[in-house]
């Protein structure tokens, strides 16, 4: 599948073997919870193809706001609810690791001189 920007935009079309009918469900406070019900391209629920659910919600940082959004195992809303602290602790967590992981790689860099040039200022290895 390719992405929109590396498609010229005459060949864009809609996937209508792939369409959802989105709902979104919120607290007002903490929680959002969007609903992603299959649908076929007349519009009728397509049962044949599972109902998705995702969750978000924002966590206060330094810089901000940081959206945190997860996908929630779910068959109906009040499962979704039910899981959805559980769903966006392990997305918090996945976004921990990948930030030590990004920090590791960082400071794991040695500037070594002669080195292959990046942007023609700094040596990296």
């Amino acid at each position: 599948m390719s992405s929109p920007s590396s498609t010229p935009l005459e060949e864009i079309q809609v996937d209508r073997e792939n369409l959802y009918l989105e709902e979104v469900f919120t607290d007002l406070k903490v929680a959002t919870i969007r609903r992603l019900s299959p649908i076929k391209a007349d519009g009728s629920p397509d049962e044949a193809r599972p109902t998705l659910f995702h969750g978000q919600t924002q966590l206060m940082s330094q810089m901000g706001p940081l959206p945190v959004n997860c996908s929630i195992e779910a068959t109906s809303l009040e499962e979704a609810m039910d899981k959805f602290p559980e769903a966006i602790a392990q997305a918090i967590e996945h976004m921990i690791d990948e930030a030590k992981e990004a920090q590791r790689q960082e400071s794991s860099r040695i500037i070594v001189p002669g080195a292959a040039s990046v942007g023609g200022k700094i040596k990296l290895t």
